[in-house]
């Protein structure tokens, strides 16, 4: 199958204007009332791709058309461990996703589009600069676009480098020049007062958006043939820790099983090694243990929440059988004590405790009762955060414990021999990307 979002695998320079062609999808979408536009990529199916998997078209939906000031933003803040696909995106294909965002903005009525980018990726945001002048020179970006009448300018903006700005409340706060922090709501972004400056706003990510022109110019139909039912399209999956070839992989949802991505795709794992684990999502998603159950599950969003996980953004970390576990979960709650904004108190402290007990029990100076501790102590983060880093904080605690309990007792003292205590986690929050 012929790549839709990584074209530029295919096409030799379709990063320039005039190899990408003529935003044929974007002149189709002005032809079309911004309620039909709409409704095709609610008829599409296309879910969003920055790691909740909510309706896009739904999601656009809810901007009310009678506020006059209206903004299209565009996630590209990219923080999540193990993810690198928005980032290709922008590289090689920006024009596509400048034009999705484009008929975004034509079907919400918008009149500024606002591409945030991560404060590492100064160098795509000047890239991309050049490209959004390109676009503006032959006429689709700016004033009176293709004589429709309706005008919209196209901004980057750098944030400075925050995994929280990967919310979007929090990346609102950021781009309006405030300290990026999750805000309290309601008022959600769509609504008036929620969003940018106070206006409806709808937040994508960049491959949401870049999947947009291929709807517009061919038809929901045509998008729904890929995929399944529930995960329509095509998903780009970014594959790395244990695997001969780590990279982006565009597959149909549903097409591969994970048995397939690794070993089929990604080469499979160095020195023929059995894989031990996975996590589906990055840090933020529940670890999930490999069997062949699990390796032949399809790559769907329905599929992996049956599992107890989550697709998210789909950054794959393969871990092989010589991996520890518990060093895992250290390394990840330290990154999210490191990530937290601290504006909530569960997030702030509970994340500074985890750290200090799974650094006790990893010397080899804890016993059961900081298993049990640190269990509960996540517990307890769960579902008490402005935004969703809470959940994903406990995560890698609860499930590593509930998963792989043979890798803790290996760490405890020699005198403490009592099982470790398996708690069912609490639902799964959706992630902290909002799309």
């Amino acid at each position: 199958m012929a790549n839709i979002l990584l074209r530029g695998r295919e096409t030799p320079d379709i990063h320039k204007l005039k190899v990408y062609g003529g935003y044929e999808a974007l002149k189709k979408s002005l032809s079309m009332k911004p309620a039909e536009v709409i409704e095709e990529v609610k008829a599409s199916g296309l879910r969003g791709r920055g790691g909740a998997g909510f309706p896009t078209g739904l999601k656009w939906s809810f901007i009310p058309q009678s506020e006059p000031v209206k903004y299209v933003v565009v996630n590209c803040d990219e923080s999540e461990t193990g993810t690198f696909k928005d980032r290709e995106i922008m590289e090689t294909n920006p024009h596509q996703l400048i034009e999705g965002a484009l008929i975004c903005a034509w079907a919400i009525q918008a009149t500024a589009v606002y591409i945030y980018l991560r404060g590492e990726f100064w160098d795509v945001a000047h890239e991309v600069d050049k490209h959004i002048e390109e676009a503006r020179k032959a006429g689709y970006v700016g004033d009176n676009i293709h004589g429709s009448g309706w005008s919209c300018n196209v901004y980057t903006h750098l944030g400075a480098g925050a995994y929280i700005c990967g919310e979007e409340s929090a990346l609102l706060e950021s781009l309006e020049g405030k300290l990026g922090q999750p805000r309290v709501r309601p008022p959600f972004p769509a609504n008036k007062g929620g969003g940018l400056y106070g206006e409806p706003t709808v937040i994508n990510n960049v491959e949401t958006l870049a999947n947009v022109p291929f709807i517009i110019k061919n038809g929901a139909g045509e998008f729904k043939k890929m995929g399944t039912e529930g995960s329509t399209g095509t998903k780009i999956f970014c594959v790395s820790g244990h695997v001969n070839k780590p990279g982006n992989y565009e597959i149909e949802l549903g097409k591969a099983t994970f048995r397939q991505l690794l070993y089929d795709y990604a080469g499979g794992i160095p020195g023929d090694r059995a894989p031990k684990a996975i996590l589906p999502s990055g840090g933020s998603g529940p670890i999930i243990r490999v069997t062949d159950a699990v390796l032949d599950t399809p790559l769907t969003y329905e599929d992996l929440q049956k599992m107890g996980t989550i697709l998210g953004s789909a950054s794959i970390i393969v871990m092989d059988e010589t991996v520890d576990i518990t060093w895992v979960a250290s390394k990840v709650t330290k990154f999210f004590k490191h990530e937290s904004c601290g504006k909530c108190t569960p997030c702030r402290e509970g994340t500074y405790w985890l750290d200090k007990v799974i650094d006790r029990i990893m010397a080899g100076e804890g016993n059961q009762s900081d298993v049990d501790l640190i269990n509960n102590v996540a517990k307890n983060m769960q579902g008490v955060t402005l935004c969703a880093l809470g959940d994903f904080a406990a995560n890698p605690i609860i499930h590593t414990i509930k998963n792989f309990p043979e890798d803790f007792k290996q760490h405890l003292k020699a005198a403490d021999n009592k099982p470790i205590a398996k708690a069912a986690p609490k639902a799964q929050a959706a992630p902290a990307g909002g799309d």
